[in-house]
């Protein structure tokens, strides 16, 4: 039997309060730097965080997974470059290829809106983030050691990145 199939599309307003369960459940130390997320929970969507950013990963009806693609600064200069602010999958939609999905979704988008390279920031010792940012082309571009002070420890900030048009 073959795992069902994903389909990845843009976010509509009306996956707001899905995403914002979806966000809600799969935090975790290992890649945030806020707290845990505490009633009464914010809106997912506001005036920085909007529909048109996010790229939703669905298994039938369900929403299991999302990226966030954004733009690293307001300069024309920097227009060329996306960069990954979010990527949350369900823990029932793991190791089913929905993070590489959003992220070949997200170099695909890159490039449909003229970019020519995506970075990201992760976390050091967020260890399978990384690996599969890796395996789909991404490279240490930099290193941001002891960053952030996180659970009673230093953690590095890692910067990634890659063309999309290799």
């Amino acid at each position: 039997m073959t795992a069902p199939e994903t389909h990845i599309r843009r976010a509509l307003p009306s996956d707001e309060a899905a995403l914002g369960e979806l966000d809600r459940a799969t935090w975790s130390p290992l890649h945030a730097v806020q707290p845990a997320p505490e009633p009464p929970y914010a809106p997912f969507f506001d005036e920085r965080h909007r529909p048109e950013d996010y790229l939703v990963a669905e298994i039938g009806d369900t929403v299991v997974g999302y990226l966030r693609l954004g733009t690293p600064t307001p300069l024309a200069c920097n227009a060329h470059v996306r960069q990954i602010q979010g990527l949350a999958v369900a823990e029932s939609a793991r190791g089913q290829g929905v993070a590489r999905g959003l992220l070949r979704a997200a170099m695909a988008e890159t490039r449909r809106q003229g970019g020519t390279r995506i970075t990201l920031r992760v976390l050091g010792h967020n260890k399978p983030a990384r690996a599969l940012y890796e395996s789909e082309g991404f490279v240490v571009e930099g290193v941001l050691p002891g960053e952030f002070f996180l659970d009673g420890a230093y953690v590095d900030d890692v910067l990634m990145g890659r063309s999309v048009t290799s």
